[in-house]
């Protein structure tokens, strides 16, 4: 049994009254589809199965040890994270290892993630010998031995060695650090987007490039016993990369405006919404919803760009168009049927459900307007 923050759950259980129902809760407050989440958890686990592929999913977008804990009872091989502050919540989660896929920095950082190491096991992506040696000098110290994958850019242009020489040369050198385990290669392949017209090639050219490192590994005597790859929108795609043994999608959990946008989900797949209460009518072409980039993420819509910041359901014809702060307007001068009232509350599906989940101290789970659960996302706001 794997003991995910349970006594925490426990404790906000406590102050659900019996038979509540969506209607009862004070908004702004994030809803999450249960259904909907339990049928993007099998399918992804589903899949990982068939395909030989260890799913060691990304806990960004949750936070919440939770959901972890129905992960991990699917078969996730562990959990990822990007930075220390979520390694030390997931920490109780992680008998099955944590994977910190983010260059970890710093004395007092390298020092906690060692305290951790000594615990579960960890494993983190880095892409330069500085990191490397930090984290070495701590773990040594702390007895711990901490295992490494070296972070390489196939196309992304984010972080990671910018050629196959300097991938394994980094990697060589690591393999000399008593107190790190390495133990293969990382890459984001953020830049991939099979549903869209350029995607299947970028898939095909990103396979290739994995082709040729591992083969310079193997040439070189470095382990490839782990290549991690994956994101959401590569997820159902990620047996086409040669190589790969491990993938780390996120936003599956919940899906997204954006993953819809991008065509890795349909609109049933998004079980995240926002429920948020009408404030203001001050004109008829306008309604003011009590929740703006405090509440929901200010990113615009990609990849195809759009001037909404989420989807309004029930309420076909309006647009979510403009927010300050704590204010969110949303034009309903395309509105089709009746238009809100003050007190009526509107469910929108945000833009990056990410960054909005990570505005919010409770999730509730629903079932249709039931409210079955609760939990605390215990994660939020852990950027150090």
């Amino acid at each position: 049994m794997i003991d995910c923050g349970a006594s925490s759950l426990r404790r906000v259980r406590q102050l659900q009254p019996p038979a509540m129902t969506i209607h009862d809760l004070d908004t702004p407050a994030l809803l999450i589809d249960l259904d909907r989440l339990v049928a993007n958890l099998d399918r992804a686990a589903s899949y990982a199965a068939e395909h030989g592929l260890n799913l060691r999913p990304h806990t960004k977008t949750h936070k919440a040890p939770r959901v972890a804990s129905m992960q991990l009872d699917r078969g996730a091989a562990g959990l990822t994270v990007a930075k220390v502050g979520e390694a030390e919540v997931m920490a109780r989660c992680g008998e099955r290892g944590l994977l910190v896929a983010y260059p970890v920095w710093g004395e007092r950082k390298w020092e906690r993630l060692a305290a951790i190491a000594k615990r579960i096991p960890v494993t983190v992506a880095l892409d330069s010998l500085d990191c490397a040696q930090g984290l070495q000098r701590h773990a040594a110290s702390a007895g711990a031995r901490i295992g490494v994958l070296v972070e390489a850019d196939l196309g992304m242009r984010r972080c990671g060695a910018s050629s196959d020489i300097e991938t394994a040369q980094l990697a060589q050198s690591i393999s000399r650090l008593a107190a790190l385990r390495l133990e293969g290669v990382l890459f984001y392949p953020g830049h991939v987007i099979p549903a869209l017209p350029q995607g299947r090639s970028d898939l095909d050219e990103l396979g290739g490039r994995v082709e040729r490192l591992l083969d310079r590994f193997r040439r070189d005597g470095l382990p490839t016993s782990v290549v991690s790859g994956g994101s959401t929108p590569s997820l159902y795609h990620s047996h086409r990369v040669p190589g790969l043994t491990e993938i780390r999608p996120g936003t599956y959990v919940f899906n997204d405006c954006t993953q819809v946008a991008m065509g890795s989900c349909a609109w049933d797949d998004c079980a995240a919404t926002v429920l948020a209460t009408v404030v203001s009518r001050p004109a008829a072409d306008r309604a003011v919803i009590d929740g703006g980039s405090k509440t929901f993420t200010s990113e615009p819509l990609r990849p195809r760009g759009g001037a909404t910041y989420g989807r309004v359901l029930d309420l076909a014809g309006a647009k979510f168009r403009r927010m300050n702060e704590e204010h969110g307007m949303i034009d309903l001068a395309g509105c089709e049927g009746p238009r809100p009232r003050i007190g009526d509350r509107l469910r929108i599906v945000p833009n990056h459900v990410c960054v909005t989940v990570n505005m919010h101290e409770l999730a509730h789970g629903v079932r249709g307007e039931a409210v079955e659960e609760w939990w605390p996302v215990e994660a939020r706001g852990k950027i150090q």
